[in-house]
């Protein structure tokens, strides 16, 4: 979630003991007497009462319903509350995202947790390297080879077969090879195709042709982008060992919006990470770190941008 903080416009101090606030109040321990303090609290002055409002909201952003699973997952197990909770959301037609092994993961053959690699090998000798936090499940047959990419990021190392195509499905596009090493990325706003060997065709949106101009070939090194209502861009030059380098251990940034460090950050450690403002978004990040190691992302973060870090149990709050 990135909610726009300029119509608050608080200062840290005060924001930071709102949200403490917020927390406290949201606990099963919190008394008539807490929530009589915060709005004592609150009514101080009118910069208190911004300060409440803009920890409240970022408090909703982030969802009953994932907070009540994270609590499951602490505990060890979702209980049949929980479970039923979840069930009667999805009925009602609330979406979410990312709720334990819930949402899309439901339909998958194969998923990651946070933080968690997985090597997948194919029934037709292809690999598919999963980052964390991802899902995707499988359809081979004669004709083709189809994968449904879910959500996160995966590598796929095709094993050449002329006669069934490769196809991946993710977010409203699809990715075609034949025999050859890409990564997709499905991130919040985009999804990213880098190649590392070989080639491949892309497209997005309504189902299309390359004579019809909106599907994008790809070679080594080379990246492509799409939206589900968009065409492909044109590929750009990259450096896929740097794309990929998630493989060996690291995490490398170069000039890296803070919106899509955010993302790749969120595979490798627990809770949600929240952009308070729009315009940080587009901070630009440069780095190279150790995987083990994630919270030196956002330390580096807070040491070299006009970015302040504020963390709660399973949150925190960039702004």
């Amino acid at each position: 979630m990135v909610h726009d903080r300029k119509k608050f416009d608080v200062d840290i101090g005060l924001s930071n003991a709102a949200i403490d606030w917020v927390v406290k109040l949201s606990s099963e321990r919190a008394t008539l007497d807490d929530h009589a303090q915060f709005n004592l609290w609150r009514q101080q002055s009118n910069e208190h009462e911004l300060a409440a409002l803009e920890a409240e909201s970022l408090w909703h952003g982030i969802g009953a319903t994932e907070r009540r699973t994270h609590k499951a997952q602490r505990n060890g197990r979702f209980t049949r509350r929980a479970i039923l909770g979840v069930s009667l959301i999805g009925a009602t037609g609330l979406a979410f995202q990312r709720v334990g092994f819930f949402g899309p993961r439901l339909y998958a053959d194969y998923v990651t947790s946070t933080a968690q690699q997985k090597t997948v090998r194919l029934d037709d000798g292809s690999t598919v390297v999963m980052n964390g936090n991802s899902a995707f499940s499988t359809e081979l047959n004669r004709r083709e080879r189809r994968i449904f990419l879910f959500e996160g990021q995966a590598l796929f190392q095709v094993a050449k077969d002329a006669s069934r195509p490769f196809i991946v499905e993710a977010n409203g596009g699809e990715t075609r090879a034949v025999g050859t090493e890409f990564d997709i990325d499905i991130r919040p706003r985009q999804v990213v195709i880098t190649v590392s060997e070989g080639i491949v065709d892309v497209s997005s949106g309504v189902r299309t042709t390359e004579a019809d101009g909106h599907s994008v070939r790809a070679h080594a090194n080379q990246r492509v982008t799409y939206r589900p209502d968009s065409a492909p861009s044109a590929p750009e030059e990259i450096d896929a060992d740097v794309e990929t380098a998630w493989r060996r251990g690291k995490l490398i940034f170069n000039a890296k919006p803070l919106g899509d460090v955010v993302t790749a950050l969120s595979r490798y450690r627990s809770g949600k990470i929240l952009i308070a403002d729009n315009q940080l978004s587009s901070l630009e990040v440069t780095g190279v770190f150790d995987l083990a190691q994630p919270e030196t992302v956002l330390e580096t973060i807070e040491k070299t941008l006009p970015v302040s870090v504020t963390r709660m149990p399973f949150v925190t709050i960039l702004r």
